[in-house]
């Protein structure tokens, strides 16, 4: 039973939503913040990474930077560019890129469901990086980035989604990106009551993107819980903003490898060793792009082949069956001697919405290879979670990406 919550949010008021959106912190280095926030200074990202307002030789995780984060929400609350509801309420987020339409709920979910695996997770996270936001949610006392949650489709949920979508949007924008943002508020009582009860009937929601928020939500609310021994488990720190969109509209993009080299072998070595486990075929100078699970596209040397792992090499394991697994046993590890992707400086991961000739631009400059995959599937994604196991580093690229500051939730 998944506890899925409407919550009063505070948003930007009519006018600054275009303004205020921000593609999540983690998109940008210190030095690209920087230059996001001075050109546009009314940007969430000034508050998602203050350490914009400070000069260089300030450290990123410094104290001052997380408390002038929580200074400069407060004030622009108090200034007027955001508005804080009075009833609690779903709201829909809907974001339409390259003409495919993607619709989620945004609300509330509980950290007791993280922590009970009611919501799974298909990747580890990393306690630096937790960590960061960690302070972030604690100094500002407000989640500031959905979580992007996956559920299975539910006819009842849509049916409203569809009926509320035909009124009224709270915000219409385009992004610089040309992605079209749409919000629309659910507050009728009967429509809330029938939500939250079809969310309490799923047994399963996932995390799509976003597992170090989400961790850092938890934490910050067992913190919370810690600090106040009395909570009844209602207090807004004990769940954290998300969207929450059906598994029928959801795309993963392809997320590609660069080799910065060959691993000392020649081309021609490397297609002898990787026929034992590929059928391989030449496919020339235009970029390869595959178009079917267990195939892959090589680049190297100026030309693209094809690559397909034969029958006898696939396997219907969950994790072992992933395309990304695959190419990390049969070639990156069993040829090119990366051993673990997550560490190994050798190799850089590639998101397809760079596009392949991206990959032909590094590829070059190193002198090494690169590969182009098919894109991990929602359904392995689910199975992966289900099974209660881990999904290699890199597998899912999802676009578009949820904007912050779009939705504040106060804890």
């Amino acid at each position: 039973m998944a506890v899925i919550r409407p919550f009063t949010a505070v948003r930007p008021k009519a006018g600054m939503e275009a303004k205020i959106a921000a593609l999540p912190y983690d998109v940008y280095d210190r030095a690209e913040a920087k230059e996001v926030v001075a050109a546009n200074p009314d940007s969430f990202l000034a508050i998602d990474r203050a350490e914009t307002q400070f000069s260089d030789d300030v450290d990123t995780y410094a104290d001052c930077v997380y408390e002038k984060a929580a200074q400069m929400l407060k004030e622009r609350i108090a200034k007027g560019d955001y508005i804080q509801e009075k009833k609690a309420a779903y709201y829909i987020y809907e974001l339409t890129m390259d003409g495919r339409t993607q619709t989620g709920i945004t609300a509330c979910a509980s950290i007791d469901d993280y922590q009970n695996q009611i919501i799974k997770k298909h990747e580890n996270t990393r306690a630096d990086k937790e960590e960061d936001r960690i302070r972030h949610v604690d100094t500002c006392s407000a989640q500031t980035g959905p979580i992007f949650l996956a559920y299975r489709e539910d006819s009842a949920i849509s049916s409203i989604v569809d009926r509320v979508k035909q009124g009224t949007a709270l915000y219409d924008f385009v992004s610089d990106d040309g992605i079209r943002h749409r919000v629309f508020v659910i507050d009728s009582d009967n429509d809330i009551n029938t939500i939250r009860e079809r969310f309490a009937g799923m047994d399963s929601i996932y995390i799509a993107d976003g597992h170090h928020r989400c961790a850092s939500a938890v934490k910050v609310g067992l913190k919370r819980r810690a600090e106040n021994p009395g909570y009844t488990g209602e207090e807004e720190f004990n769940y954290f903003l998300s969207v929450l969109f059906p598994d029928n509209e959801l795309m993963i993009m392809d997320y590609n490898r660069v080799m910065h080299d060959k691993n000392g072998m020649s081309l021609d070595e490397i297609i002898n060793k990787a026929s034992e486990y590929f059928e391989i075929k030449e496919y020339g100078t235009d970029a390869y792009k595959p178009a079917s699970k267990g195939t892959f596209g090589m680049y190297a040397d100026k030309k693209w082949y094809e690559l397909k792992i034969k029958d006898e090499f696939k396997s219907d394991d969950p994790v072992d069956g992933l395309d990304v697994s695959i190419l990390q046993k049969y070639m990156l590890d069993g040829l090119l001697g990366i051993k673990d992707p997550k560490t190994d400086k050798r190799i850089e991961f590639v998101g397809g919405i760079r596009g392949l000739k991206e990959l032909e631009t590094r590829a070059d400059k190193y002198d090494g290879l690169a590969f182009s995959m098919y894109p991990t599937s929602i359904g392995e994604l689910f199975a992966v979670a289900d099974a209660g196991r881990l999904m290699p580093p890199k597998s899912t690229w999802f676009e578009p990406k949820l904007r912050s500051g779009i939705f504040i939730h106060l804890i």
